[in-house]
């Protein structure tokens, strides 16, 4: 478990820009190392926003984005090229302009895929493919425990929001207690749509750094709430965390909640 690190940013085009620009480094570093990358997208206002400016970045073209393995953190159970899709909206965003390698954009399930209308099919499938994907040295949160057949993701994007959920984890709701699979399907979300397929917190913690992300007013109280010691059950957020690093990057009206002591001044 690594201790959050906080960045605060002046407003949220500029967190978005420094996000971006934050992620063109991270994915060059893990290719040079490596040979390729691993990441997970979030949807929502803040990850869509991460994506189109990471679109005008100037060294956006620094990315070797044929060797860029994309996942995601979760997906509304909805038809494939439902506009309320991540997957839909990152590809508006993003992804078609960039010359990815197909088979390495690895998007969840839809509800008229292969899996039909059964949301946790769906779920089984998506677990399946992050399997195969992991290879044979498989995280274990603890010592001696189960092992979390996931990727070692480079880096896991989620956008918080103003109930403290993460990716499809919904306060007080069955799949945030989850310790042992690593997706699960997702019925009776309070935000539409109800129906859901998500990543669980082992599957999340696998990542080597996790960045929350958080802009506007209504996220303060959901950011100061996670940061000052709630639990995951109460507030998912708070239980969402990488091996080496855990970075909130938030603007400055996400952050007006927290005490001045908890982060340094505005970064830009």
């Amino acid at each position: 478990m690594s201790a959050p690190q906080l960045v605060v940013h002046r407003d949220k085009e500029l967190m978005a820009q420094a996000a971006a620009a934050r992620l063109i480094t991270r994915i060059v570093d893990a290719q040079a190392a490596r040979g390729s990358a691993s990441v997970v997208l979030t949807g929502g206002r803040n990850g869509n926003g991460l994506l189109a400016a990471l679109g005008t970045a100037p060294a956006r073209d620094a990315v070797d984005w044929s060797r860029l393995d994309l996942w995601w953190g979760d997906e509304r159970f909805l038809p494939d090229g439902h506009p309320d899709r991540n997957v839909t909206q990152a590809r508006e965003a993003l992804l078609d302009a960039v010359p990815l390698d197909p088979a390495r954009v690895h998007a969840m399930p839809a509800s008229d895929g292969p899996s039909g209308g059964d949301v946790d099919a769906a779920a089984e499938a998506y677990a399946a493919e992050l399997a195969a994907a992991a290879g044979p040295e498989h995280y274990r949160p603890v010592e001696g425990g189960a092992p979390v057949a996931v990727p070692a993701f480079d880096v896991l994007m989620l956008g918080v929001g103003p109930d403290t959920h993460v990716a499809s984890l919904f306060p007080e709701l069955p799949a945030v207690r989850e310790t042992e699979r690593t997706v699960v399907g997702v019925r009776g979300a309070p935000k539409p749509p109800p129906v859901r397929v998500s990543l669980t917190l082992p599957a999340i913690r696998a990542a080597r750094e996790v960045w929350l992300l958080a802009a506007g007013e209504d996220k303060a109280k959901a950011a100061a709430m996670a940061l000052s010691g709630a639990g995951e059950v109460q507030a998912p957020a708070a239980g969402a965390y990488g091996r080496s690093r855990t970075l909130w990057l938030l603007d400055a009206a996400a952050a007006s909640g927290l005490p001045r002591d908890l982060y340094p001044p505005a970064s830009a």
